[in-house]
């Protein structure tokens, strides 16, 4: 299991300025190059601070020019957002704008709030029917010149230009969490992105089985990848769990504002929405949350991993994009880098002497 982290400039206050946001991701960023995380991810968004990524391979091109390695992933763009031409272009120079280290991951999109004015009032439900016409469409123009007439688009003969610089072409992932999306990506060949989001460990192992079941229905592809995000805080002492808990507690209260559409927004800041108004009250019981969540100390963490392994997750990644302090944001890279993947990378090399032997 390869591990990665999630990380998009956020502002939740008018009194921090855009300057300081900046150099908070590209210090996070850098201390996950140096690390040795696989892949930093990062959203797209609009007309929110809390997520400030209106387009997301700008972001990504300019962390490549601050860091050596790691690869750069978009978790997600959206969809009903872009069009094949224009997207199959700008995903294209990114990947050489980072040196060929574009992962191209995308989604239907999430917030009923920014389809209400990015997406002309569309349910965001009803995006899917866009990404499934989208990913086709961009994957020829990378391979060569190609003519569309579809749903959403049409267009004649046209060339994706630039190409990209992997080939065939960057890794594409697609976020999913109902069945007919992981049949979908998976017989298209995209690697999958997934989370349990709030809910209890056995929902890691249902995704795992979704993907497992949508694999075995396709042994025409070769397997793809799964990867699967967790908000996630690391602290030294058990008793610490409080903080990391109530920040997730404030955070799902303002991403229930953009999911449901149900608070108001002032200024690009949505307001937190009153408990009564959340769905699923128990993933807000903090004993849920602290348990649910990946919030516990380097050996905590370690097991609930396991969890994870044993899903057959490829990819696990650190969510560490809501509201939680900077400083709690670098002590969870830095103890996840000390004392966690150690004990990963070690299992890793006895597992290969083993079968070596």
């Amino acid at each position: 299991m390869k591990f990665a982290v999630s990380l998009t400039m956020e502002r939740f206050s008018p009194d921090m300025p855009m300057s300081k946001v900046k150099s908070n991701l590209l210090e996070l960023a850098q201390m996950a190059d140096e690390g040795g995380f696989e892949t930093l991810w990062t959203a797209e968004h609009h007309t929110i601070e809390c997520t400030i990524s209106p387009n997301p391979l700008m972001t990504l091109t300019w962390l490549a020019q601050h860091t050596q390695q790691i690869r750069l992933g978009t978790s997600t763009l959206v969809a009903p957002y872009w069009s094949p031409i224009r997207l199959a272009g700008e995903a294209a120079l990114c990947d050489h704008l980072t040196g060929g280290r574009l992962e191209f991951g995308i989604a239907r999109g999430s917030y009923q709030y920014e389809f209400d004015r990015m997406a002309g009032g569309m349910p965001q439900q009803e995006g899917v029917a866009y990404l499934k016409e989208l990913v086709p469409a961009v994957k020829r123009l990378w391979a060569e010149d190609y003519a569309h007439d579809g749903q959403f688009w049409k267009f004649p003969l046209a060339a994706g230009v630039p190409k990209p610089l992997q080939t065939p072409h960057p890794p594409i992932w697609v976020a999913a969490r109902d069945p007919g999306t992981f049949e979908w990506a998976v017989g298209t060949g995209a690697n999958i992105l997934s989370t349990p989001l709030s809910a209890p460990a056995a929902e890691i192992a249902v995704l795992g089985e979704k993907f497992r079941k949508a694999v075995a229905d396709h042994p025409e592809v070769p397997r793809p990848r799964l990867m699967m995000q967790r908000r996630t805080c690391i602290y030294d002492r058990p008793e610490d769990w409080e903080v990391a808990v109530r920040h997730a507690i404030d955070y799902g209260r303002a991403f229930e504002n953009l999911f449901q559409n149900i608070g108001t927004v002032k200024n690009g800041f949505p307001e937190t929405v009153p408990y009564e108004s959340v769905k699923g009250k128990d993933n807000y019981n903090p004993e849920s949350i602290r348990k649910n969540l990946m919030f516990g100390t380097p050996d905590e963490i370690i097991e609930k991993l396991e969890d994870y392994e044993a899903a057959g997750v490829d990819q696990y990644c650190l969510g560490l994009t809501f509201n939680l302090p900077f400083e709690l944001q670098k002590k969870t890279i830095r103890l996840f880098v000390d004392e966690v993947m150690p004990h990963f990378a070690a299992r890793n090399r006895a597992k290969a002497i083993a079968v070596g032997h």
